[in-house]
């Protein structure tokens, strides 16, 4: 399996995807490939990468969430690998409005148990496609941000951007 490999300029540093057949396999804010290949499920890992300019969609809906537009990345496909109860919360990750962060409870018991805070926070830590399943929009119950793999000050920048967003389309 041939994937692409992109490395895009952000606000918030360089962001760079791994995707197959227009499909996200893994992205985040780093510039170093290797640290997002070790996220991809074993079975979808790729056995080569090829350096790309663009990704057409999925590089647009980069571009589009730093104008101010969050909406394209979700339509964007994502290819991750787990367990029922994580695909699902993956699923449910992409339901969350911009704007309007859930706490780890809330976002347990969309996903289908309220009791599973433990494995709801879990199934963000071990989301590979960062923005295209927007992790980010978890906080806390105390409405501290949390943890977040590609540091905290990235994870305030984006609800911060997506809070600006919300709130001049209210």
């Amino acid at each position: 399996m041939k994937a692409q490999l992109l490395t895009m300029s952000t606000p918030d540093g360089p962001f760079t995807i791994i995707a197959r057949d227009g499909a996200v396999l893994a992205s985040g804010w780093t510039a170093v490939p290797g640290e997002l290949t070790g996220q991809i499920h074993p079975d979808l890992l790729p056995g080569e990468y090829e350096t790309v300019t663009g990704m057409g969609a999925i590089s647009d809906a980069v571009e589009a969430f730093y104008s101010e537009n969050p909406e394209p990345a979700m339509a964007v496909p994502v290819l991750q690998k787990s367990g029922p109860f994580r695909g699902h919360a993956w699923d449910i990750l992409r339901t969350v409005a911009p704007g309007h962060p859930v706490t780890y409870t809330e976002y347990a018991e969309r996903s289908g148990n309220v009791k599973a805070v433990r494995a709801a926070a879990s199934a963000c830590a071990f989301n590979a496609a960062a923005l295209f399943v927007p992790c980010h929009r978890v906080i806390r119950t105390d409405g501290s941000l949390g943890g977040f793999r590609w540091g905290l000050a990235i994870k305030e920048s984006l609800l911060d951007r997506e809070r600006r967003q919300a709130a001049e389309l209210a």
